[in-house]
Parts: C-alpha cells; structure tokens; sequence
C-alpha cells in the first residue's frame, strides 16, 4: 500500500508540474492581443468595430453597452452564454463553430498556448 501511495504522488508531482511548466503567460498574451487590435479595444468604453474585451472574462456574451451586436450573438447572450476562460478559449479557436451567423470575421487562433496567453491578458484587463 505504501509503494502505491508512494507511486500515486509521484505521478501527481509530474502532472502538477508539467501543468506548471504550461502556465498561461499574461504578457505573452498581451502580444496576441496585437491581432485582435485592429477590431477590438482593451479599454474599458472604446468599441472599434468589435467590443471593447475590457473586462469580457465573466461578462455575458453580448452586453457591451452601446455596441451593436449581430443578432446571433444576442441571441447566445440572452441564451446564458457567458464569456468564461473556457467559453472563450472554444470561441477563439472556432468563432462560426460557437455563434453561427456572427459577424466576427476572425478565422480562430488554433495554437492552444497562444489562446490561454490571450486570456490570461484578458482576465486581466478589469
């Protein structure tokens, strides 16, 4: 039983640290931010064609006040969607696939890293 539980904590260190190791990298993201720029804001009231992302992890998907959003964002706003890190970790990597019909017309990120350092910059901007 000791070697067992000896065996199970080792394999928790390695998975904890390689977890560690993948870390999401706020600064990092900052610098992807530099794509999402020539549509979207991190100022909080400055909407370009897309949203201001100030402050958008937590917030409901279609509630910036005074932008206008296409109707099927609305519609997954008013359906509950809210923009949690891994709402918009699906939504980054495949936009049409997580509101069909939107009128964002950003392909996706699909570097996995590059996504988590963008929304790790994004928590932050609140």
């Amino acid at each position: 039983m000791k070697k067992l539980l000896m065996g199970v904590a080792a394999i928790a260190a390695v998975v904890m640290g390689a977890g560690a190791a993948q870390a999401a990298d706020a600064a990092a993201g900052k610098e992807v931010f530099k794509v999402c720029m020539a549509c979207h804001t991190a100022e909080q009231g400055k909407n370009k064609v897309g949203p201001s992302l100030f402050g958008v992890v937590g917030r409901p998907a279609g509630s910036v006040e005074g932008f206008k959003y296409s109707a099927p964002m609305k519609e997954k706003g008013a359906g509950g969607l809210v923009w949690t890190a891994e709402n918009l970790d699906a939504y980054i990597k495949a936009p049409k696939e997580i509101v069909p019909g939107g009128t964002m017309a950003f392909a996706g990120l699909k570097d996995d890293a590059k996504r988590a350092d963008l929304i790790a910059f994004l928590s932050e901007q609140k």
